[in-house]
């Protein structure tokens, strides 16, 4: 599959390149003071709000587990390596919405359906994706699967906003613009979320994290918050 051979050889040259990134990305993030005061208090208002979510929320937390595993059994969590601040790698945190061979499935799917091959590789997605389970599309239009990403955020690799996380693969999507990505921790949510999510296509996801980067700021961040929580109560723009 010769689409899928161009991204893996794209995968390959930016492993070779990322550890070389690494120090000069932490060198290129000379934002001035103000942009430094601001990531501090960020990153304390992360904390502050995972740690008092992951207290609200333990009830449901654990009524999401016993679910998951009386409906459909281990893993209860789905782990995917996604890209961090400064190039680090970390497992992205979700309750698994998915069959448990979802992998090989989406191979096969991907190797004997042109149609879907095209759709996964222009917007890394499947639309009524086949490998979701029944209560995986419930935990994933009330955006409940990501609840354990708090855990990312105390962590450290994730922030309540930010650009989207991303893997690899998608590393070349970004062109010269990653190198701005990788200055920042990836978020919960973001200005890719409440601008249209599905509909976007990924190059407009693309711009829409460059731009919050750009332009961050604590009333960007509030207003991304409290968009994000009426996309959650209604529905909006699920995936």
């Amino acid at each position: 599959m010769k689409t899928m051979s161009d991204a893996h050889r794209h995968l390959a040259s930016y492993d070779k390149a990322i550890e070389g990134r690494r120090e000069h990305v932490k060198a290129s993030t000379a934002f001035g003071p103000r942009r430094r005061t601001l990531g501090l208090a960020k990153r304390l208002f992360d904390i502050v709000f995972a740690l008092g979510a992951l207290i609200f929320v333990a009830p449901l937390f654990g009524v999401i587990m016993l679910a998951i595993l009386l409906l459909d059994g281990r893993p209860i969590f789905y782990r995917q390596v996604r890209i961090g601040r400064h190039g680090r790698s970390f497992n992205c945190l979700k309750f698994r919405t998915m069959v448990r061979d979802a992998d090989l499935r989406l191979a096969e799917l991907l190797d004997s359906c042109p149609k879907s091959q095209k759709q996964w590789l222009d917007a890394q997605k499947l639309s009524n994706d086949p490998r979701v389970n029944r209560l995986g599309r419930f935990l994933r239009k009330s955006s409940l699967d990501e609840l354990p990403q708090l855990i990312n955020i105390l962590r450290g690799e994730m922030s309540i906003v930010g650009p989207r996380p991303i893997v690899h693969e998608e590393a070349v999507r970004y062109g010269r613009n990653l190198r701005l990505y990788l200055t920042t921790r990836p978020g919960l949510t973001g200005l890719w979320q409440v601008s249209g999510r599905n509909s976007l296509s990924y190059q407009e996801r693309v711009q829409l994290d460059v731009r919050y980067i750009r332009t961050m700021s604590a009333w960007l961040d509030a207003r991304i918050i409290l968009k994000t929580i009426a996309i959650v109560v209604t529905g909006k723009g699920d995936h």
